[in-house]
């Protein structure tokens, strides 16, 4: 996939970030269960991005890096320290953080797993507005028909259900679900890997210009630099929950420090 990073400035103030962030899985033996170990699968990760910004988070299999994704949005346990905004989520308990939750969504890598396919898409899409109780019933359809507008869907084709969709479009629905809550920060976890080249370009050059219009922050999950590269300001290389790497895309791609680094550039390019 071609395009560059939407242009943004160094002026911009850090939005999201954690410091020694752990989800550590316990491993448990015997009767008791008692814990022999653990697996590390964040091990101590700290970063940052900036507002307007994204950071790429580049990994094989099993890095860490989807549960980075979860735990930032505190969907899983962890520990250490999370800060958005001006707000410190580890400090939060449940009832608390729900309030903030519509600032921050997630839009997963298989379009079709997360969308149930007893829902239309107008259902699909209107169902954090309920959620979050944030329009009246009356007005709903109205955001719904605008935010379909914004990822270059059909509005016509609200009622359908998603297995009459493509790959694509069911990504779009997606991508629509998490927008219509109007969120600042977005977690996308491999949203383009089950799609082939052209598609992911076209779903490449619509968040770009979604981030350009309402200023988003993107943390994108990726096994794929190529994509890394079209999308994200900064990159966080992680293998087996470590970041082993980090830095702006272009000086990472340029000149990558890490062996397991430059083999990731090497299976890209």
């Amino acid at each position: 996939p071609g395009g560059q990073p939407v242009k943004v400035t160094d002026s911009a103030t850090y939005f999201v970030s954690t410091r020694n962030l752990k989800v550590w899985f316990p491993i448990q033996k015997g009767v008791l269960k008692r814990t022999v170990d653990h697996v590390k699968a964040v091990d101590g990760v700290s970063l940052e991005i900036r507002k307007g910004h994204s950071l790429g988070v580049v990994g094989e299999s099993g890095s860490g890096k989807s549960t980075l994704g979860l735990a930032l949005l505190r969907l899983i346990k962890s520990e250490g320290e999370i800060q958005f905004g001006d707000v410190y989520l580890d400090a939060l308990n449940q009832k608390q953080i729900t309030p903030i939750r519509k600032a921050m969504q997630i839009v997963f890598q298989d379009p079709f797993g997360s969308l149930s396919p007893r829902m239309t898409v107008e259902q699909i899409v209107s169902e954090g507005l309920e959620i979050h109780k944030l329009e009246k019933e009356e007005n709903r359809e109205e955001q719904i028909v605008q935010v379909l507008k914004e990822v270059d869907l059909d509005p016509e084709l609200r009622h359908r259900y998603p297995h009459e969709f493509s790959g694509g479009q069911r990504q779009r629905i997606a991508i629509a679900r998490a927008l219509v809550l109007k969120p600042s920060f977005l977690v996308l976890d491999e949203p383009t890997s089950s799609l082939d080249r052209s598609v992911q370009s076209q779903v490449l050059e619509l968040l770009r210009n979604l981030q350009k219009k309402h200023n988003l922050t993107y943390l994108f999950i990726s096994h794929d630099l190529k994509i890394i590269q079209a999308l994200c300001h900064d990159i966080i290389v992680m293998k087996d929950g470590i970041a082993l790497e980090a830095g702006p895309t272009a000086k990472i791609m340029n000149n990558p420090q890490n062996p397991y680094t430059k083999a990731l550039l090497k299976a890209a390019f």
